[in-house]
């Protein structure tokens, strides 16, 4: 990519160099993003093929698989190498053409392709074969030299783990639960949820150590709380003497509503038994 950026002037190859360098750090956590930085790239240098091709991945990245298709055609012309072939033939996939894709999959281009592009082209090969429904013609396409090899390679885990899954599929759960176990032995990095398969496929679930609220009534908690809170206050009240509680009633107003700090205080309005009181203790 260095030396095709070579051929632009050195302000323009510096831009597109940095629009392609967000593409590459945000196309799997933010293909949008990606996307749009991959747009202005093209825009600057459709000339250049890292460039176009990076345009097309990142469209492959939004499911825009018609522009991601026309994207790579145009890097395969400009380069005249075959390593796209596999993505191009996954494009026609997600166009809805898999006999496209399965015809992509016996052209001579495979031939060329080295041992990771072949294995590639035989997963999308498989999955084309899965959405014609021919379930078995895609386990026997999955079945191959690099699938029954011991040695890990960077791309054992997905194809074990697409065996697997299409076992599983055509209802071959004993064969598909040891092929999910090979695929959790050569996924050290966790690329796929091979774990997770295993567990689905014993029974298991997992629960989140955090407590999920929305499955505690807490409401209820709290109002059977306040109701004890109240029954102990109502026993203990049973016992005062109502004359007490009169007064008491009556401290609280005033206290309520007096402040003797304040000059524009009138005390409350007596009521009639108060003032029957008051006038007793006077005359006493």
């Amino acid at each position: 990519m260095r030396q095709e950026l070579l051929s632009l002037p050195k302000g323009l190859a510096e831009e597109v160099s940095k629009n392609l360098v967000m593409v590459a750090r945000l196309i799997d956590e933010d293909p949008e993003q990606a996307y749009a930085y991959s747009r202005i790239a093209l825009r600057l240098a459709s000339r250049v093929a890292a460039v176009r091709e990076a345009a097309g991945f990142a469209a492959y990245a939004t499911q825009k698989y018609s522009e991601a298709l026309a994207e790579f055609r145009a890097a395969k012309r400009m380069t005249g190498s075959v390593e796209l072939w596999p993505v191009m033939a996954d494009c026609e996939r997600g166009l809805g053409r898999p006999e496209r894709a399965l015809a992509m999959a016996g052209e001579p281009e495979v031939q060329k392709l080295d041992k990771a592009g072949q294995v590639e082209m035989r997963l999308v090969a498989a999955g084309a074969r899965r959405d014609q429904g021919q379930l078995e013609a895609a386990i026997v396409t999955l079945q191959s030299p690099e699938l029954a090899s011991s040695s890990v390679q960077p791309w054992t885990a997905r194809l074990r783990y697409a065996y697997a899954d299409a076992l599983l599929a055509a209802g071959r759960e004993d064969e598909a639960r040891e092929w999910f176990g090979k695929t959790l032995e050569a996924d050290k990095d966790g690329a796929t949820d091979a774990s997770d398969r295993l567990a689905e496929l014993d029974g298991v679930e997992f629960v989140d150590a955090a407590v999920d609220l929305a499955d505690v009534d807490v409401d209820a908690d709290i109002d059977a709380d306040i109701d004890a809170d109240i029954d102990e206050d109502e026993d203990d009240d049973e016992g005062d003497d109502p004359a007490e509680i009169a007064a008491a009633e009556r401290a609280s107003d005033v206290a309520e509503y007096y402040d003797e700090d304040d000059e524009e205080y009138e005390p409350l309005e007596q009521s009639e038994a108060d003032s029957d009181a008051d006038a007793e203790d006077d005359r006493a």
